[in-house]
């Protein structure tokens, strides 16, 4: 037992990361909750529910309480995240602190619903930042210095980037356009085009094992299973990379030109700041295969994908849980350009 601990988390629409101070990242499972309607009871969490998934009988609704970064569930969310704080490397203590990363342009309803969660689950503070802000922090990026950073958190519900200077955002942007996005699109593409209907954990399988954004020097394919569309009986079929390049082509489209936006909505000499600093990337959704590459090429700035991309914006709340004082100034800001 501990008088007081100071957490930070990353509640994430695919997968909740919790920093406990001095000790590192100490829980890293999906958002994901598994819940009885018959019996009203919730049957799993975390990676034992995401197996679940597309695999359940009727009374069992296996859902993420998160959609886009914004609380879709707040009993479920509560229930997840309770669930998550009593993971046997938290300790109990008297007094719990709490850095919360929050997509930007979330509206003072949605942050109001993040700050009641956490209280509810057991924080006595509750702090909420930006998710740019923190991916630079847990990126090692001087934010302190008259310079701009741009980051991009391409994140499975959603994709954040803003422009960042001398502690604050300055401009930022917020698109539903993200990993889940991407996995519709090939769901929907492989029922339309090859007469297959599959879920969405063969979807994220497809992204994963041939999925790219620009053509690559070798050829990838995937054998995938699925229902026949129009006989209803199973069926296996070959996935090649040229054909998912074309099914994601939209969504990232969506992304860079989200991204121009972004850069011409910015004061000129920031714009400068970018181009010499470059553009760095963070996220699942920025491990894509060579989605660094047709930014790049898009823009014309230098993009960088941060080390352990996954866990940047988790780490990112753990700087400012290890330097409160330092960082407190960072917290419950909220005053930038927004694009929407």
């Amino acid at each position: 037992m501990i008088l007081k601990k100071h957490i930070g988390i990353d509640l994430g629409t695919d997968t909740t990361q919790i920093y406990l101070n001095k000790n590192g990242v100490v829980v890293n499972e999906p958002s994901v909750i598994a819940f009885n309607n018959r019996t009203n009871r919730i049957v799993a969490y975390g990676d034992h529910a995401k197996t679940m998934r597309s695999r359940t009988p009727a009374h069992v609704t296996v859902s993420r309480p998160i959609i886009h970064g914004v609380i879709a569930d707040f009993d479920m969310a509560r229930e997840m995240t309770q669930h998550f704080l009593k993971d046997g490397h938290i300790p109990w203590s008297w007094s719990t602190r709490m850095i919360v990363s929050v997509p930007t342009n979330l509206t003072e309803v949605e942050r109001k619903s993040v700050e009641d969660l956490l209280k509810e689950s057991g924080a006595n503070e509750v702090h909420l930042v930006e998710q740019p802000l923190v991916a630079a922090l847990g990126s090692q990026l001087d934010i302190h210095q008259p310079t701009a950073y741009l980051v991009v958190d391409i994140g499975a519900g959603t994709t954040d980037m803003a422009i960042i200077s001398m502690n604050g955002i300055v401009v930022s942007k917020r698109l539903e356009v993200a990993g889940d996005f991407l996995n519709s699109e090939i769901i929907r593409s492989v029922r339309d085009e090859l007469k297959l209907s599959i879920g969405e954990p063969t979807a994220e399988d497809i992204k994963i094992a041939v999925g790219a954004a620009i053509p690559q020097s070798e050829r990838l394919e995937v054998q995938i299973r699925g229902r026949d569309v129009v006989s209803g009986l199973p069926r296996e079929i070959v996935v090649k990379d040229t054909q998912v390049r074309l099914w994601l082509g939209r969504p990232l489209r969506l992304i860079h030109e989200g991204l121009k936006d972004l850069i011409e909505a910015s004061p000129p000499e920031l714009v400068g700041d970018v181009h010499k600093n470059g553009v760095y990337m963070c996220g699942g959704g920025s491990m894509l295969r060579g989605v660094d590459q047709m930014l790049q090429k898009e823009t014309g700035v230098e993009v960088k994908l941060v080390d352990d991309p996954l866990t940047c914006v988790v780490r990112g709340t753990g700087v400012v849980v290890e330097n409160f004082d330092k960082y407190s100034h960072l917290l419950d800001n909220f005053s930038n350009l927004k694009l929407g």
